[in-house]
């Protein structure tokens, strides 16, 4: 996997990098959660086209789904009394 660059947020650590035909954006949340999307490298003209999909509207989402993600694995910590 070839690392491209690093994007700036207040909230995530959002690298690109370049593997296997497609550009992968990754996420990640306070070093516990990540998440990973792909783009086919033939959908994508330029880097900047690329940027242009870290809308606000899907930084959102992002953020819903690490919510989702957090509090998931709260409760599954809870329930099996590995913290109370």
């Amino acid at each position: 996997m070839r690392y491209i660059k690093d994007f700036s947020h207040p909230q995530y650590k959002i690298g690109i990098y370049q593997w296997n035909g497609k550009y992968i954006i990754k996420f990640e949340a306070g070093g516990m959660y990540e998440q990973t999307y792909k783009v086919d490298e033939t959908e994508i003209t330029s880097l900047q086209e690329l940027e242009t999909i870290l809308d606000e509207a899907f930084i959102e989402g992002i953020s819903k789904r690490f919510e989702a993600m957090h509090k998931e694995m709260q409760d599954s910590l809870v329930r099996n009394g590995i913290i109370f």
